[in-house]
Parts: structure tokens; sequence; C-alpha cells
């Protein structure tokens, strides 16, 4: 295979590029003289991202490498092409995720996903307008946890060879403790100081467990999204022992882009993908690797609760 042109530039791997914040993040990277490789499951959705972002913006340096993130001999894959092709990675964008729900309306109202509409005096259940299953709701983990930190794994060790390295976590408000009713998981994840993998992966199995046994409701998880909350809720948590473990190496800190206009929602959101893209590209080129195990809403500090 033949070497990309990214020469002395810094090298971002961007996940679910092909479109929505995904691509944008791919193109304020690139415009910005950052190499991206942007991944996707679909080949030709991501080779025609590339295209667009060459014939479309100018942006040249910018190659695809298929990945889907639940799927290790992929994961495996695209390490092998980093290490043999490019030989360094200097900042990993975790954006690839799914919703963990399936819609059953179009309409918007019915469909609202902020934080409020979940945990406030607007909060109600939308059963009329979702839908749920174990098999949908352990799909969603698969991706939105597991699959980031199989694919977190496999590229610390070349992270580890930069000079700045950067992992930013897509993330969403939904995460954060407060939209989780249940007492036991906001006390094992809210300590960031005791929060181990092991507690967060226990956690996660417990909720998948009590999906299966149709006790959502009973346990006090969110009535709403609950995969996706929980999903976003780990992704936080596990940040936060990443940044423990690499502290003073690598930068890690997780962002929640808004509630944005995109497919996952059906169009709900609020945001464009221009707006929605800063807060990662920000924490993708801080100068600073003392800013880690923090979580930003766009591009102000926030708090995981």
């Amino acid at each position: 295979m033949a070497e990309t042109s990214f020469g002395s530039k810094r090298i971002a791997v961007v996940t679910g590029g092909n479109k929505g914040i995904g691509f944008e993040i791919s193109r304020q990277l690139a415009a910005n003289g950052v190499g991206v490789v942007l991944t996707a499951r679909d080949v030709g959705r991501g080779t025609e991202a590339v295209e667009k972002l060459k014939a479309s913006y100018g942006l040249s340096d910018v190659v695809f490498h298929q990945l889907d993130v639940t799927d290790p001999s992929s994961i495996a894959s695209l390490a092998e092409f980093l290490k043999t092709q490019l030989g360094k990675l200097d900042i990993l964008v975790n954006n690839a995720a799914v919703v963990g729900s399936e819609f059953l309306t179009d309409d918007k109202e019915k469909l609202a996903i902020g934080p409020d509409d979940l945990i406030g005096p607007k909060a109600g259940n939308k059963n009329q307008a979702l839908k749920q299953t174990y098999e949908i709701a352990r799909d969603c983990l698969k991706t939105n946890y597991y699959g980031i930190k199989q694919l977190t794994e496999a590229l610390i060790p070349l992270l580890q060879q930069s000079d700045s390295a950067r992992i930013v976590n897509v993330s969403s408000q939904l995460g954060q403790l407060r939209v989780i009713p249940n007492e036991k998981a906001k006390k094992d994840l809210g300590d960031g100081d005791s929060l181990t993998e092991e507690k967060v992966d226990n956690l996660v199995e417990g909720f998948l467990e009590d999906v299966k046994q149709n006790l959502v409701e009973a346990k006090s998880w969110p009535a709403n999204f609950s995969a996706y909350t929980v999903s976003k809720a780990a992704l936080n948590a596990y940040t936060r022992v990443l940044a423990k473990k690499y502290s003073n190496k690598i930068a890690i800190n997780a962002v929640c882009p808004g509630f944005t206009d995109t497919d996952m929602n059906n169009h709900t959101g609020v945001f464009t993908v221009e707006e929605a893209a800063k807060g990662p590209v920000k924490l993708a080129l801080l100068p600073d690797t003392g800013v880690s195990g923090l979580f930003f809403v766009q591009t102000e500090l926030s708090t995981f609760e």
C-alpha cells in the first residue's frame, strides 16, 4: 500500500465519520491542518465522504479506512494500517454511536430528548413514540460503550508514542448522573476516586440483565432512551478511569456536542453539525495535556453529575 501524504502532520482517527457530526469533526480537523483517517462501517459511504471533503472543501489530507467498532478483526485491521502505513496516531475521536431505541413516529414533539424532557416536570414515558427491546439495548451498549473500549485499548499503544496525544469521547448530557434515577448507579459512577473499569462493566451488565427481565422501571432506570443514557454514563465513567490511568501522557475528555439536528434523533435537534463539532475539535486540538478527565457541554466545562 502506498504511503499517505500526511508528512509531519498530526494524525487523527474519527469514528462514524461518514455523516453528521463525525463528518463535520473530520472536516474541521482537516481544515486545521490535521491528517484525518475517516472511518465508517460502510465502505461506500465512507469513501463517498472522503471524496466530498476533497472535492467540495479542497481538503486533501483525508483518507478512509473501514471500521466497525463492534468487530475485533475490523479494529485490528485499522490498528495495523495506522502502525504500518502512518507509524503514529495523535488524536482519537470516538464519535460512532447508535441511539438504542426504535422510533415509532416522526412527530418531533413526541421525540424531544433533551434532559429536561427526561427528568424535569415535562418528563413522561414516551412509549408511544419509542421502542426498546433487549436486542436493541444490547447492541447500543456494544457500540457506544464496549466498542469504544475495544478500539481505544487497541490504539493506546500508538497514542502513547505521540507528544500530544488526545482522546475525545463524544458523549451526551443524557449521560450525566442527574438523568439516572437509579441511586446505586449514581453512587457507583459518581465516586471518581474509587471508579474502576470493572465497576463500570458490572453496572452495564446489571442494566442489560434488568432490560432482559423487563425491570427497567422497577429498578429506576430512565423510562426513555435508557440504553443510550446508560451507555453515555458508562462512557463518561470510562473517560475518568482512563484519564487517571494515563495522566500526564494522554489528555482524555468527554464532550456533549449539544442536541444536534442529525439522522440519529430523527432530525429533532436544534444545533447545526457545524456548532456541534466545535467542542470535540477544541478538545482534539488542546494545547495542554493538563486538561483531562473532564466533561464538556459543547465548548464549556461542565460536570459528570
